[in-house]
């Protein structure tokens, strides 16, 4: 039997360019996105990722073992503070649990978060507040008393996507589930403009440091790697795929 994988943000992009990776590597991929994928998969299923109902819906009709899942749908700044936070994070966050009771034993979970999401120790104390008090139904409370506006609602999605995936170390282990998230610098996708247009300087300063963005078929083999049994070892990681974005940060901030 083939291996089964869930892919959201299927349409496009890096969603796109994984679902294509895991069908070539011999995977059954369910597809999840608002729009229908481009290629042919052995399913697709539309998910409003913002929506707790469809959310619900979708989790119901995927039958089980699922041996990956990859949540890699998401939005940009430019859709504004409240929907950023609902599908970045806490949408992703309840279809993650919605789907554990399906996926087989020693399965994998590969998030995608971004480079933006670096500096998440400087922001570590609304992190924990988002993890421990806000959900999908919340968001826009939430949002509200943190003061989350659209210069940095972005920026702590991802923040709170690289933390909890971090604090689910051993969330599953009893059943060896093991969760990664992989942060990539500037990729050419469809939203590539929206992040150029709301990031500002940093983007700017992104931009100078590297040839050129990445191609979504750069990231998509550090997902499908993440996804396979040669990385079982590898738990609760963060792996930047930025050309060595982070690591210059990390060098300006400490002088190494």
């Amino acid at each position: 039997m083939a291996r089964r994988a869930v892919v959201t943000g299927v349409a496009s992009g890096i969603g796109a360019e994984t679902a294509r990776v895991l069908v070539a590597e011999g995977y059954e991929v369910i597809g999840l996105d608002r729009n229908p994928p481009t290629q042919p998969l052995a399913r697709y299923i539309p998910i409003d990722l913002s929506d707790p109902g469809s959310i619900d819906a979708v989790a119901g009709q995927i039958d089980g073992p699922v041996h990956a899942l990859c949540n890699v749908a998401g939005l940009p700044p430019t859709a504004g503070a409240v929907p950023t936070m609902k599908v970045n994070f806490f949408g992703l966050r309840q279809f993650t649990d919605a789907l554990i009771p399906k996926l087989a034993d020693g399965a994998a979970i590969v998030n995608v978060a971004s480079l933006a999401g670096a500096g998440w120790q400087q922001n570590i104390a609304q992190v924990k507040r988002c993890l421990a008090n806000g959900t999908l139904a919340n968001a826009e409370t939430l949002v509200s008393q943190e003061g989350i506006g659209d210069d940095r609602c972005y920026f702590v999605s991802k923040e709170c996507l690289i933390v909890w995936t971090l604090a689910s170390w051993s969330r599953w282990r009893d059943r060896g589930i093991r969760m990664n998230v992989v942060s990539p610098g500037p990729v050419l996708t469809p939203i590539h403009a929206d992040f150029l247009a709301t990031l500002g300087e940093r983007a700017s300063q992104d931009a100078e440091r590297v040839e050129r963005p990445a191609r979504p078929d750069e990231i998509a083999p550090v997902i499908a790697f993440l996804c396979s049994d040669a990385s079982r070892w590898v738990r609760a990681a963060n792996i930047a795929v930025d050309t060595g974005l982070f690591a210059a940060a990390l060098q300006e901030e400490f002088g190494f």
